[in-house]
């Protein structure tokens, strides 16, 4: 299985967590991605959630000056991203529990 799979199911946590740390604009936040390991991300991607997250109402954006070139837009999380990033959290450890008591029994398996 690829990992691009894996990662729909996760990134709009990703990218909130993110975000719920500090104001951030869409550069920014890709680079951020990459250095946590998330290597194959593109801007491609992350703009078109932005746009969603934001749509949702789980983030909201305003337009700053920059000193390097044009307004950037800069990202914010809103109390219903919170409250969504709270759920994302207790999903995926519920998720990790589950997937790791089966690895356990990995050494049964006939592909180990």
């Amino acid at each position: 299985m690829r990992e691009t799979q894996l990662l729909k199911g996760v990134l709009d946590g990703c990218v909130l967590h993110i975000i719920a740390r500090e104001e951030i604009y869409g550069y920014e936040l890709v680079q951020r991605l990459k250095e946590t390991g998330f290597t194959n991300i593109v801007a491609g991607t992350v703009y078109p959630l932005l746009q969603k997250l934001e749509r949702k109402g789980l983030i909201t954006s305003r337009t700053k000056p920059s000193p390097d070139g044009p307004p950037r837009k800069y990202f914010q999380i809103t109390q219903e991203g919170l409250d969504f990033l709270t759920d994302f959290w207790s999903e995926w450890h519920g998720l990790v529990s589950k997937v790791s008591n089966l690895e356990e029994d990995r050494a049964d398996a006939k592909y180990s």
